[in-house]
């Protein structure tokens, strides 16, 4: 048995946990860390380094394989952002829009933003719009 393959796989293993740990189960390494442990496994056995390798290898990649579907079940969640949460909402337009002259600012939950209208009418100051699509650093609105 060759020990100091045994110590760098037990190490590898250990850091890929860490790893994995610090990214808040994130699985980012954890399929590394199956890796690491059965090639550690085989430098228990005695195996030579290319057969560590391998198994090292392929064992990632069929844990990888096999755990795929439930990565995607758990990361497939979508947050909505703050701009997603935006669109829905009522606004006042503290300047008119005009779309051909390029005008056109709203105040939405205390906050200006530039504003231009989704069917190119004209929106006047004091009215109320609602947001229908955020564009970069402009809302998109309609009456």
């Amino acid at each position: 048995m060759d020990t100091a393959m045994v110590i760098f796989w037990a190490v590898a293993f250990v850091v890929f946990l860490i790893a994995e740990i610090a990214t808040l189960n994130a699985l980012v390494s954890v399929w590394f860390a199956v890796g690491a442990l059965a090639a550690m496994f085989c430098a228990i056995a005695d195996l030579s380094f290319v057969w560590q390798m391998a198994v090292f290898v392929i064992g990632s990649t069929v844990v990888l394989i096999a755990t795929r579907p439930f990565v995607r079940k758990i990361q497939g969640k979508t947050v909505a952002t703050n701009y997603e949460l935006d669109v829905g909402k009522q606004a006042v337009v503290i300047e008119s829009i005009n779309n051909t002259l390029g005008t056109g600012r709203v105040r939405l939950d205390g906050t200006d933003w530039s504003a231009r209208s989704v069917d190119d009418s004209e929106i006047f100051e004091g009215e109320m719009v609602t947001v229908k699509e955020v564009d970069g650093s402009k809302l998109i609105v309609s009456k």
